[in-house]
């Protein structure tokens, strides 16, 4: 939420100031306003939020906060949903302002309502009447009562929002912005527009002679991608959390986020079920905190928690690395395992504490070349140092090449955003670095290497002045084609050579992959598997498990079943899609409410009465077309234009 709220702070206060500028407008021409033809115009705003639309009930809860805290009370938000007619927008908007409920059944031609004992009348002419009554009021409120509404606008305006524009009918946002324009004087309104898409959208819906009637300024909000950027850059490549995502974990958010929704809001909830999981399934997850905290906690494990840590892979992994007296010390005495995993947290938190900041680095270096071998943002670089050893892959080597290759003005550019870096980082180990840093800097502020390239480059152009014919001219490039392979390489290059060399060093010291580190699966949350069943959703799978085996769901033992027999105790949807499963292409109703009447009376036991009346109960049969109903609701069926007293049957073959 702060990290939001952050980044929303410069759209928010662009809003506010446009707020607080069109109320000055409509003051300052509230005097000459028959005067003045731009009147008319209603102030609005197009506020531009991207095409992930679960994000923006967020974003508008916030906003209208914001707007009631420091511009006017009355803010209304609406949906299309709720607004199908000019009728139902104008009783929306009025129960919105006047904090009252409207019943739109009770509401007649004359679009009237039955509210509290009194009639409103839901017209752009009662809101205005309302208007008016309402800052009568607060005008002769006493000075106590007005200083609590002091940072409220005076005679604030009545700001409406729309939710999503794309949705809402072409005639309902006509006939609301002309009617609004004709009493723009007596109400001053300003519109919030909430656009997915484009712009362009406002043309596309209204004709010119409405959208001349808006006075439209575009907000763009930050991208989506920008957004998930900032969230992965503040909730996982920090030292502040303890908790971590393994790669694949964070490549299933990342591909959801991608390719589904672009909601930033479902991946915060997919880490947030990454979290409950860990918590859930790690019996040793009690030690995933801050470093102190952890070592007080390790000093209170119990034996059979000592046994877990013992279990995990990798401190078997370390424990066969040890001597021999000390491997036996680890799997016996709980308290000199208790000093290792102590020492062994402490190092996993350094590892942290290096980790982020030189991959800060890389990611500077990387994002600059001119292609993106190892990717343009960071989340892809941190996936790709956690999936494995990364300067052992070919995208590595190719970032490197292309390194080797920068001009004098980008590399100084890095090296000052690397310094940036480590010196604000916590790391404890980066003070040679920073200083081996300023030896690069000071190196390339001497211009001994830049004037010997360009002298060579002169004495270059001069030889080829010299020959006019194409014989001479011919062999004197070849000379120096010859000249350059065999040449020594100037200062200049062998400290850029020096400097890639350098970072290299650090990407190899410092990062290697979590699943290398010893403990890791205390902080990590690995279980790629477990959040894609949570996360992936497989609709026919769930759908058949349900209504082939209501036991899986409901957990009463009275369902199960044994193989392909149907019980009369499991709900009617269920026996009729198992009954239908043994039909064909056509089901004959008749038939099938037939072999359902047998089921339902069926009564087990010797002394139970088989036999069927022919005369069916109207409640089974009452039954019976609800559970076909449903079932039809689901898609698993359709009515058959061929005969018309069978069915067609939609699905096929097992799930």
């Amino acid at each position: 939420q702060q990290i939001q709220e952050e980044m929303n702070k410069q759209l928010f206060d662009s809003l506010v100031n446009f707020l607080r500028r069109s109320h000055s407008e409509f003051q300052e021409k509230a005097t000459e306003w028959t005067c003045q033809m731009k009147s008319r115009e209603i102030p609005t705003a197009a506020l531009i939020l991207g095409v992930n639309v679960t994000d923006h009930d967020l974003t508008f809860k916030s906003l209208s906060e914001l707007i009631q805290n420091n511009i006017t009370p009355y803010v209304a938000s609406l949906q299309a949903k709720d607004c199908p007619g000019i009728k139902n927008l104008m009783q929306k908007l009025m129960g919105q302002l006047m904090n009252c409920y409207v019943d739109v059944d009770s509401l007649d031609e004359e679009d009237c309502a039955q509210v509290s004992q009194n009639k409103i009348r839901c017209s752009m002419t009662s809101l205005i009447s309302w208007y008016e009554n309402i800052t009568k009021k607060t005008d002769f409120e006493t000075p106590s009562r007005k200083r609590t509404s002091s940072r409220h606008l005076q005679s604030p305006p009545v700001v409406v929002i729309f939710k999503d524009m794309e949705s809402f009918t072409t005639k309902v946002l006509q006939d609301f912005i002309v009617i609004s324009s004709q009493h723009i004087r007596e109400l001053p309104l300003i519109l919030i527009f909430g656009i997915a898409t484009s712009p362009m959208i406002i043309h596309s819906l209204l004709p010119h002679s409405v959208s001349s009637l808006l006075c439209i300024e575009l907000f763009q909000s930050l991208s989506c991608k920008e957004h998930l950027s900032t969230i992965i850059d503040k909730l996982l490549l920090t030292t502040q959390f303890a908790f971590k995502l393994s790669e694949k974990v964070l490549q299933v958010l990342i591909n959801i986020f991608l390719y589904h929704d672009f909601s930033v809001q479902n991946f915060i909830k997919g880490f947030q079920l990454c979290i409950v999981e860990h918590f859930y399934s790690q019996p040793l997850s009690v030690l995933c905190c801050q470093l102190l905290e952890a070592k007080k906690r390790v000093n209170a494990l119990s034996h059979s928690q000592c046994e877990n840590i013992r279990r995990l892979p990798s401190f078997r992994r370390y424990v066969e690395s040890q001597e021999s007296e000390k491997q036996i010390a680890l799997l016996t005495s709980d308290n000199f395992l208790k000093e290792a995993v102590q020492k062994l947290l402490e190092d996993l938190h350094v590892y942290h504490e290096n980790y982020v900041p030189v991959l800060r680095c890389l990611h500077v270096f990387t994002s600059s070349l001119p292609k993106y071998p190892l990717g343009k943002q960071i989340r892809e670089l941190h996936c790709a140092c956690l999936e494995s050893r990364v300067w052992e892959s070919e995208d590595y080597e190719s970032s490197l090449q292309l390194a080797r290759m920068l001009n004098k003005s980008d590399l100084v550019t890095m090296l000052q955003k690397c310094m940036e870096i480590f010196v604000s980082s916590s790391g404890k180990e980066f003070d040679k670095v920073v200083e081996k840093l300023k030896d690069f800097l000071a190196q390339f502020q001497k211009p001994e290497g830049a004037c010997q390239e360009q002298e060579e480059s002169v004495s270059s152009q001069k030889e080829l002045q010299k020959k006019t014919d194409l014989y001479h001219l011919q062999k004197t490039l070849l000379e120096l084609k010859e000249s350059r392979r065999s040449k020594k390489l100037t200062k200049f290059e062998i400290l850029r050579f020096e400097v890639v060399d350098f970072i290299d060093s650090l990407v190899r010291n410092y990062l290697v992959p979590a699943d290398h580190k010893t403990l890791h699966e205390i902080m990590y949350f690995n279980t790629a598997s477990t959040l894609r069943e949570h996360l992936n959703a497989a609709p026919r799978i769930a759908l058949h498990t349900a209504l082939n085996n209501p036991y899986c769901y409901l957990k009463n033992q009275a369902l199960k079943s044994d193989g392909g027999s149907i019980s009369n105790k499991a709900p009617d949807i269920c026996i009729v899609y198992k009954l239908h499963l043994e039909c064909g292409r056509l089901i004959n109703l008749v038939d099938w409410l037939e072999a359902f009447s047998t089921v339902v009376m069926a009564v087990e036991g010797p002394n139970g009465d088989a036999a069927v009346s022919d005369q069916v109960d109207d409640i089974i049969h009452a039954r019976f077309i609800r559970a076909v109903s449903e079932l039809e609701l689901l898609g698993f069926i359709k009515p058959s234009k061929q005969k018309t007293d069978h069915v067609a049957r939609l699905t096929w073959g097992g799930c």
